[in-house]
């Protein structure tokens, strides 16, 4: 399958890389320090599950010359999507599938806009994994896919993408409803995204102290509100699961928002908690909450204040 890797990063290189490893025609697009060190040197990954391993794969930093692609693995950062969907163009085909793993629950609508309906399919990647130095991903934990076609159809495409997947030994699944897939992976982020964020520290503290642990309830609720205000049948238990969760992750076990922030990088601020607050509005419903870890980093949102 002839798969375009846009956005290499640490979910978009630690997943090419194990779809390269598997067999699949991929490419790569990057730029700077990361592209010339994939390009010299392939790219590394460094898996605390899998071991060390490289990978040698094509690496451009446009894609003008470039052959139509099957599927496109769209894994940019949220503030970059119409950037990057414009960017993917070239290797638009009539059937090329681009498949977003971002965070956020609008990317899908922004790429509809710019590509076709006919193009987009949805979905979550469930991994913890982020640029260690040019040419290396850091893989900490997990490894999964979640995905699907807007419109719930089971299409050619997206059974040829699962079929990579398997050979490239990542646990994946489609889904049916996959606007419900996405928002479930919104909610919890919001909620774990924002405590991890503004506490500077990983899950084993905070999910100890009752103030804490009280306040990542009362996102998830919030949150829940949300969803069901937008039509989103998240189960009863929704918010008692997130728990079991949280609570069965690694001491050390963090969120890409907290990194980010720690790094002095821009935030994806504005596609999880701006999102929630400016639904609430919409819908009415009260966001508080949300609304405090919002505020609290928003002057983060492009690197250090100041």
């Amino acid at each position: 399958m002839r798969i375009v890797v846009m956005g290499s990063g640490g979910t978009g290189g630690f997943f090419g890389a194990k779809l390269a490893r598997g067999g699949e025609d991929v490419t790569f697009v990057a730029r700077g320090a990361h592209l010339e060190r994939i390009r010299a040197d392939g790219l590394c990954v460094r898996s605390a599950v899998e071991g060390e391993w490289v990978v040698r794969a094509p690496a451009v930093e446009r894609l003008d010359d470039q052959a139509p692609a099957d599927l496109v693995l769209f894994c940019v950062k949220s503030f970059d999507t119409e950037t990057a969907a414009a960017a993917v163009k070239p290797v638009i085909g009539p059937h090329t599938g681009v498949l977003s793993i971002q965070n956020g629950v609008d990317n899908e609508d922004k790429l509809i806009g710019i590509l076709g309906a006919g193009h987009v399919l949805g979905g979550i990647a469930q991994v913890f994994a982020t640029i260690e130095g040019p040419g290396v991903i850091r893989h900490v934990q997990l490894g999964r896919i979640v995905f699907g076609e807007m419109d719930g159809r089971e299409t050619e495409r997206a059974r040829a993408f699962l079929a990579a997947c398997q050979r490239a030994a990542i646990p994946a699944e489609t889904s049916r409803h996959v606007t419900r897939t996405l928002w479930e992976k919104y909610v919890f982020l919001v909620a774990h995204a924002g405590m991890t964020a503004l506490t500077r520290g990983p899950v084993g503290p905070l999910r100890r102290r009752p103030q804490t642990r009280l306040m990542y309830r009362r996102l998830l609720e919030e949150m829940v509100a949300l969803a069901r205000a937008a039509g989103i049948a998240l189960d009863e238990g929704f918010v008692e699961g997130s728990f079991k969760l949280l609570d069965g992750m690694a001491e050390t076990f963090s969120s890409s928002l907290h990194h980010d922030l720690s790094q002095g990088k821009r935030l994806e601020l504005e596609a999880l908690h701006g999102h929630a607050v400016r639904l609430g509005e919409r819908y009415g419903v009260p966001t508080p909450t949300v609304f405090a870890v919002y505020a609290a980093l928003s002057p983060y949102l492009d690197g250090p204040p100041g």
